[in-house]
C-alpha cells in the first residue's frame, strides 16, 4: 500500500530509532528535555501547594538542598568509579 504524504492513520509507520542516526539522536534529545521538563513541573506543583509566600521559599530551599546532596553523593559514586 503506498502511502500519501500527511495520511492518517499512517498505513505503515517507520520507527525512527532505527530509521537513521539523526532520528536516534533526536529521540534521545527529546527523552532529556522532556524527563527535565516533567521533573521541574513536579517542583512547580509542589512549590504552587504551599500555602504561604513563606512556605514557598522554604520548599525552595529544601529542593535546593535535596539536589545538592543529591549532585554531591552522585558525583562522588563517579569518582569513586573512575
Amino acid at each position: 500500500m503506498t502511502s500519501i504524504p500527511g495520511q492518517w492513520p499512517v498505513p505503515e509507520p517507520v520507527d525512527i530509532i532505527e530509521n537513521d542516526d539523526q532520528g536516534a539522536a533526536h529521540l534521545a534529545l527529546a527523552a532529556v528535555q522532556a524527563r527535565f521538563h516533567v521533573t521541574l513541573g513536579s517542583i512547580r506543583a509542589d512549590l504552587e501547594e504551599q500555602p504561604s509566600p513563606m512556605a514557598v521559599l522554604n520548599a525552595a530551599r529544601r529542593w535546593n538542598y535535596a539536589i545538592t546532596a543529591m549532585a554531591d553523593e552522585v558525583a562522588s559514586s563517579l569518582r569513586k568509579a573512575g
